[in-house]
């Protein structure tokens, strides 16, 4: 058994991926706007709308694949440090799917919690966001409810942001085809937004960073 554990290590290593924005977070001299903290689809909005980012001082923070515990272990170094006014937290996509295992609902709730709590204790704003709709998810068939669990959730999100004064960004909403999923026209694959998602988000977020 004990051959086995350099191996591990080394599959292991650096698990939550400080290593992806090192270089970039030394780069950043001037206060952020805002941060925006989250998984593929954050780390494809920069690629889909350059301008918004560099238009606004908006930083993205998003590694695709990622959970809430991912981010919330790495929130320090890529949101903290680089001391935003605001973070816009968009989380729970990975852990509904199953990315690394089951985890309790309750469980990501309380890991989206944890990052508010860190933002707040540390002079910056949290913004919750709703997790995007997707009524399932291809690399994860057994997961059959997706549309379902990203509805609660998202109800969980917004509850506990009303009651603590927390922004509510609702991307739900506003894209949602009845399925409770994304219309081919903003997710070709039914979970990352096109340019025409990621505009309907821009409009949203803007509107809380006022």
């Amino acid at each position: 058994a004990m051959l086995l554990l350099p191996a591990l290590a080394s599959a292991q290593d650096d698990w939550a991926q400080f290593k992806r924005y090192a270089a970039d977070n030394e780069k950043v001299t001037v206060q952020p706007k805002a941060v925006l903290m989250g998984d593929s689809i954050t780390d494809g909005w920069p690629n889909a709308d350059k301008d918004f980012f560099t238009d606004n001082n908006i930083v993205g923070r998003g590694i695709s694949g990622q959970t809430t515990s991912h981010m919330l272990v790495r929130f320090r170094k890529d949101v903290v440090d680089l001391h935003p006014k605001y973070v816009a937290i968009l989380a729970g996509t990975n852990d509904i799917a199953e990315n690394y295992g089951k985890i309790d609902m309750e469980k990501t709730f309380g890991n989206i919690v944890s990052m508010c709590d860190l933002a707040k204790a540390n002079g910056i704003k949290p913004i919750i966001c709703s997790v995007i709709p997707a009524a399932a998810f291809k690399w994860r068939p057994s997961v059959t409810d997706a549309a379902e669990q990203i509805v609660r959730l998202n109800d969980m999100l917004q509850k506990y942001a009303h009651a603590n004064r927390i922004k509510y960004v609702d991307y739900h909403s506003a894209m949602k085809d009845d399925r409770g999923g994304l219309p081919a026209e903003l997710a070709k694959d039914g979970v990352h937004p096109t340019k025409e998602g990621y505009d309907i988000m821009k409009a949203l977020l803007l509107k809380a960073l006022k």
